[in-house]
C-alpha cells in the first residue's frame, strides 16, 4: 500500500481494506483494547495492530493508555473527506435514477394509451 509523502496513510487508503473497515465498525459505539479487537479476527494481534496503526495514521482512530492497556476509539472527523467525495457520486446516481424513473413512467404511459385504444 502506498503512503502519502509524509509516510502517513490517507482515509481512502485506510478504508480500502475490509479488515480495517470492520475494525472501524467495531469501534463505532465503544472504545476497545487491541486484545478485544483481535478477538473478532482470525489473524494475530500483531496483524491487527498493524491495521490499527494505518487507521491511526489516517486519523480514523485515536489511542489512549489506560494502565498497561492501549484503548482505541473511532474518530469520525476524517470521514468527512470521504463523505464530501461521495456526495458528488450521490448526485450523479440520483440524476441517473431520476432519468430512469422518467423513462419507465413514460413507457408506462405509452403502454396505457396503447391498451386504452
Amino acid at each position: 500500500m502506498a503512503a502519502l509523502p509524509s509516510g502517513k496513510h490517507d482515509v481512502f487508503q485506510a478504508i480500502a481494506d475490509p479488515t480495517r473497515r470492520e475494525v472501524l465498525r467495531l469501534l463505532v459505539d465503544k472504545e476497545m483494547p487491541v486484545t478485544a479487537i483481535s478477538g473478532h479476527f482470525t489473524m494475530t494481534r500483531t496483524a491487527v495492530s498493524k491495521h490499527l496503526r494505518i487507521l491511526s495514521e489516517a486519523g480514523l482512530v485515536k489511542e489512549r493508555k489506560v494502565g498497561r492497556e492501549t484503548r482505541y476509539r473511532l474518530e469520525t472527523q476524517p470521514l468527512q473527506e470521504l463523505r464530501n467525495w461521495l456526495q458528488y457520486y450521490e448526485r450523479y446516481w440520483e440524476n441517473k435514477l431520476s432519468a430512469l424513473q422518467r423513462l419507465v413512467e413514460s413507457d408506462e404511459d405509452a403502454d396505457e394509451k396503447t391498451n386504452d385504444a
